[in-house]
């Protein structure tokens, strides 16, 4: 028999493995391109909707901000109502004190049909106004006996003192403050108004007096400053325009302010007191020798029968026990029955979007026009 001979399997040939491996690296860089462009796609994409969802949130936030002005126009029309009805007072049972709920603005509208009425359906309304003459203006620590000329109004200083008092606060800090409202007014317009204006209450304007003294040495030109005279400063200190503006005074830190923050405000102009709706804090403040609990009293009172004049009020402050230092004269306090500023309070939910809205409106006393001082939001 013939010896079978052995069967070797032939060797791939040179030429052949190369091509193998030319394929190999074409699928494995098919697939980095396919893989690179999903990635360049998929980034356009997502650029592309943050895009359109960023267009999305200006539209609802434009729409939500469109629907707070037309709160404001309503709360306006509210004010002017109110005082129309009661041109001479202002108290907290007035239907401009009742405060509005979180409300579907569809249920203040009514139901129209069709894309508005789908809207208006996922929008919700809700808010107060509060009497800003409820608080202690700071502008009022500054007097403006003539146009131009700024002086630290000491009776309004002390009464500021009492108030951080009663608070448990620092009295000093109120001397520092009327410097730097004074300070602050000498660069702005407001300082050249007709000192008419800037009479509180039901008092006659003091007249200037030689010195630079107005009345019984009611106000100063020299507030003791220290370092040097405000006037010759080279940095005046930024005009104050909330009660926030109290954190660029030296002494007060953010807790200071917060608890500051429901018994002062301030306000474009002098503003006398509204006895019908301060509260106690306040009204023990202005009121030289009277206390907190004399004042709470009177608060008390006032809930079953607002006072209607100013002369109301003094009744109530010589009938409530306070010990009011001889001569004192009720007159010349900065107290008042009605109120020119308020502050609408509104918030706005529009969908996804949201405005918390703060607005100083100014409601004439003589013709009850209304009118937007400033606004502020809070996104």
């Amino acid at each position: 028999m013939r010896a079978r001979r052995p069967s070797f399997s032939h060797p791939v040939s040179r030429p052949r493995l190369a091509l193998r491996r030319q394929r190999g690296a074409a699928i494995i860089t098919a697939l980095l391109v396919v893989t690179l462009s999903a990635i360049l796609v998929a980034g356009v994409l997502w650029r592309q909707q943050v895009q359109i969802r960023r267009i999305q949130n200006q539209r609802l936030l434009t729409q939500a901000q469109w629907v707070a002005r037309g709160a404001v126009d309503w709360t306006r029309l509210i004010l002017r109502s109110q005082a129309d009805t009661a041109p001479t007072v202002t108290y907290l049972g007035g239907i401009w004190a009742v405060p509005i709920a979180k409300t579907r603005l569809s249920d203040f509208i009514g139901k129209s049909g069709g894309a508005d009425a789908g809207e208006s359906a996922q929008t919700y309304l809700s808010g107060s106004i509060e009497d800003a003459q409820a608080k202690f203006n700071l502008h009022n620590l500054v007097a403006i006996p003539a146009p131009g000329l700024l002086q630290v109004d000491q009776t309004e200083t002390a009464a500021f003192a009492r108030l951080l008092s009663l608070l448990g606060l620092d009295g000093g800090l109120a001397k520092t403050v009327a410097v730097q409202m004074r300070a602050s007014l000498m660069q702005s317009a407001t300082r050249f108004q007709n000192p008419l204006s800037t009479t509180l209450g039901s008092a006659a304007a003091p007249q200037p007096q030689p010195g630079g003294a107005v009345g019984a040495g009611n106000v100063t030109d020299q507030p003791g400053l220290e370092g040097g005279d405000d006037e010759s400063a080279d940095a005046r200190p930024l005009q104050f325009t909330s009660v926030d503006s109290l954190l660029n005074v030296p002494g007060f830190t953010p807790e200071i302010v917060a608890r500051l923050r429901p018994f002062v405000t301030v306000l474009p102009t002098r503003t006398p007191v509204n006895m019908n709706t301060a509260p106690a804090e306040v009204i023990a403040a202005i009121v030289p020798g009277m206390s907190l609990s004399s004042a709470q009293a009177m608060v008390s009172r006032r809930e079953s029968a607002f006072y209607i004049n100013t002369a109301s009020v003094q009744l109530a402050l010589q009938g409530s026990g306070a010990a009011l230092p001889p001569g004192t004269d009720l007159s010349q306090i900065p107290m008042d029955v009605t109120t020119s500023y308020f502050f609408v309070h509104g918030r706005v939910q529009y969908e996804r979007a949201e405005v918390d809205r703060t607005t100083l409106i100014y409601r004439d006393p003589l013709t009850h026009t209304t009118r937007v001082v400033r606004v502020r939001d809070q996104l």
